[in-house]
């Protein structure tokens, strides 16, 4: 029936999202929020949560694009880097629009997120400065000004760096420096 109505009474204490069942909620704690990850990657050992977040790590090492334009010859690693690609070079598709600030999204899911940044709404706080974020990804990120450990090695000279996207971009200029 809440189905029908819309009614979500079960709410994650964690992230504030509401389910209409019970089931959903708990499903959600523990995908979400578990800190459980028994996929491993074979390649690096990375681990992961669920096998499809496995298959699109493993893409990295294998350079894997299952992805193909049926207009042209391009492929892609991700369904979300075709879609853009259709829309951007063949007009195929539909681009979502925030009413807001009129920014375009490709998927309902990409819309909705973005939307709760203009609620203003942020339900993850740091422990240590009390700085609130609208995404957990966002906090865990934010955490590492506050630690001294730089855990991401660049495997070409072996400096250490606090972030990842960091090391990504030093490592791009050691490989142009070889």
């Amino acid at each position: 029936m809440r189905v029908h109505t819309g009614d979500k009474p079960y709410k994650c204490p964690l992230c504030g999202k509401t389910f209409s069942e019970s089931s959903n909620l708990q499903r959600h704690k523990l995908h979400v929020h578990s800190n459980r990850r028994p996929y491993d990657c074979p390649y690096c050992g990375k681990l992961f949560k669920s096998n499809l977040e496995l298959k699109r790590h493993v893409r990295i090492h294998t350079g894997a694009k299952p992805y193909s334009c049926r207009h042209c010859s391009e492929r892609f690693k991700h369904l979300t880097d075709l879609k853009r690609h259709l829309l951007r070079s063949h007009n195929e598709g539909t681009w979502l629009t925030c009413n807001i600030c009129q920014k375009k999204f490709l998927s309902n899911n990409g819309l909705k997120k973005h939307l709760l940044r203009h609620d203003g709404v942020k339900p993850f706080v740091c422990n240590e400065c009390q700085k609130c974020f609208l995404t957990s990804t966002e906090l865990k990120q934010h955490q590492s000004v506050h630690s001294v450990v730089k855990q991401f090695c660049c495997g070409l000279c072996g400096k250490h760096f606090k972030h990842k996207t960091t090391v990504k971009i030093h490592f791009r200029k050691c490989v142009q420096n070889l």
